[in-house]
C-alpha cells in the first residue's frame, strides 16, 4: 500500500505564543546590547588617542614610600565664590594667587588681609613679577596678561594671545605656567594645541582630554619683555606645566604631567638645536634630547607633576595632583580603550582618587623630601610655596589656603 509522509500535527497556540515571547524576550536584550556596543566603539569622541610606552608605576615606593606627614595642614578659609590656588607667588611678604573664578587674590602670611589685585575675566594660574614689579599672569583662557597697581587702579596688559608657529598667529590655548628668566626673557609654557580651555569650559577638561589623547602637542614659548615678540622654544612636549631655573640660572626645570617627569633643560645648548629645517626651526623634546640640549631630572613619578616653585636650602617643590591611574597606564598602548573610556559616563572616567602629595628636590634631581596624605584631605596638591617659615600648599580646587611650619620643628 501506498505509503503517505506523516504530516507534522499543527501547533497549539500556546506554543506559538510561547516561542513568540521567546522572541520578544531575545529582542529586548539583544538591541540594547548591540546599540551600546555600537556606541563604544564608534560614537564619536573628541580625542583621537596615540600609542605609547608608559612606563611601569613603581608605586609609592623608594624616596616616595606611603607617609602622612602632609596631614597636619592647617587653612586659611578664602571668601566667597573663591577657590582653586593653583599656583601661590611669594614676592615682598605677600602671598598672590589666581583663583578658578578669575580674582587673583593678595594676602599676608598670616591670612589675615586679603584683597583681590585684578579679576582677569578667566582662569589665572601661573604667577610671576617682572623687574618693574608688575604682576605676570598665565591665565589658561585669556594668554599672557602683565597687571600694573591692584583693585580699582589695577591696570591690565594683555601679552601674548598668538605665537607665529607653526602657522602665523597661531592661538595660545591653555596658558600654564609664566616664569621671567635670568635674563629677563618671559618663559611661557602653553600645555596643549589641542583642547584649549576656553574653547572647553575650563582648565580640568581641557587636560584631561589631552593626557587621554597623549599626542603631546605642547610647547615652550620665549617672549622677549621689551619687544614682545615671542618664539615657539620647544615643541612637543605631553603637556608642559610648571617651570623653575637652576639656581646658576643656566638651565630650566620643567614639568611635563602628561609623561611622569621633570625635564632638565640646558637653554645655551637649545638654542642651537638643529632641526629638518636647520636652526631656523623649531625643535621638538625630541631633537632636543637627541642633541643633548634636554635631559630627563626625575623620571617615573608614582603622580602627575604639575608646577615648580623654588624654596630655600636649594629644595625645588613640585605636587603631584592625582596619583596615577592604572587604567589610564594600561590603555597607553591601546587607543581605541581610551577612546572607549570617554564614551562612558563621565562618573565612571578614569580620574584617580584625591591624594596630596608634595616632593622637594634639588638641581640634580636628589629627592630632599616627600609629604604625603593618603586621604587627600587637601586635594590636588599642585606644589608649595615657601614664606615665612611656611609651607603653603597649592591646589586646583581647594576652597582654603593650605600651610604648615617649615622645616618641621
Amino acid at each position: 500500500m501506498p505509503v503517505f509522509p506523516r504530516t507534522a500535527a499543527p501547533s497549539s497556540p500556546l506554543s506559538a505564543s510561547a516561542a513568540s515571547g521567546k522572541l520578544h524576550w531575545l529582542a529586548s536584550w539583544f538591541t540594547p546590547l548591540v546599540a551600546a556596543a555600537a556606541y563604544l566603539l564608534f560614537w564619536p569622541t573628541p580625542i583621537d588617542p596615540v600609542a605609547w610606552d608608559a612606563p611601569t608605576n613603581l608605586g609609592y615606593s623608594g624616596a616616595h614610600v606611603a607617609n602622612t606627614r602632609l596631614t597636619p595642614l592647617q587653612q586659611i578659609t578664602l571668601g566667597a565664590g573663591q577657590e582653586g590656588p593653583e599656583h601661590i607667588l611669594a614676592q615682598g611678604g605677600w602671598l598672590y594667587s589666581g583663583l578658578s573664578n578669575g580674582d587673583v587674590l593678595r594676602l599676608d602670611t598670616r591670612g589675615e588681609r586679603q584683597s583681590v589685585v585684578v579679576n582677569t575675566g578667566g582662569r589665572p594660574l601661573g604667577l610671576d613679577m617682572d623687574a618693574q614689579g608688575r604682576l605676570l599672569v598665565a591665565d589658561a583662557m585669556k594668554g599672557l596678561l602683565r597687571v600694573t597697581g591692584q583693585g580699582a587702579e589695577a591696570r591690565t596688559e594683555t601679552l601674548l594671545t598668538t605665537v607665529p608657529h607653526p602657522v602665523p598667529n597661531d592661538p595660545v590655548r591653555y596658558a600654564d605656567a609664566i616664569q621671567v628668566g635670568p635674563d629677563g626673557t618671559l618663559w611661557l609654557t602653553d600645555a596643549t594645541r589641542r583642547f584649549g580651555a576656553k574653547d572647553l569650559g575650563g582648565t580640568f577638561e581641557a587636560s584631561v582630554l589631552d593626557i587621554l589623547e597623549h599626542s603631546c602637542t605642547g610647547r615652550l614659548i620665549a617672549q622677549d619683555p621689551v619687544t614682545l615678540q615671542a618664539r615657539v622654544a620647544l615643541d612637543g612636549l605631553c603637556f608642559p606645566n610648571g617651570i623653575t631655573f637652576t639656581a646658576d640660572g643656566k638651565q630650566m626645570l620643567l614639568s611635563e604631567t602628561g609623561a611622569y617627569r621633570i625635564l632638565k633643560l640646558d637653554l645655551a645648548k637649545l638654542s642651537l638645536v638643529r632641526t629638518a629645517s636647520g636652526h631656523t626651526g623649531v625643535p621638538t623634546l625630541a631633537q632636543a634630547m637627541q642633541q643633548g640640549a634636554a635631559t630627563v631630572l626625575l623620571d617615573n613619578l608614582p603622580g602627575y607633576p604639575d608646577n615648580l616653585t623654588r624654596g630655600e636650602g636649594g629644595r625645588i617643590w613640585v605636587g603631584l595632583t592625582k596619583p596615577r591611574s592604572p587604567v589610564i597606564d594600561a590603555a597607553a598602548k591601546h587607543p581605541m580603550l581610551r577612546s572607549i573610556t570617554l564614551r562612558l559616563p563621565r562618573a565612571l572616567w578614569p580620574v584617580p582618587k584625591a591624594y596630596g602629595h608634595l616632593i622637594a628636590f634639588d638641581d640634580d634631581g636628589k629627592v630632599l623630601a616627600d609629604l604625603q596624605d593618603p586621604q587627600g584631605a587637601y586635594p590636588e596638591t599642585s606644589a608649595a610655596t615657601e614664606a615665612d617659615g611656611k609651607l603653603f600648599v597649592q591646589s586646583l580646587h581647594a576652597h582654603s589656603l593650605g600651610w604648615m611650619a617649615y622645616p618641621p620643628k
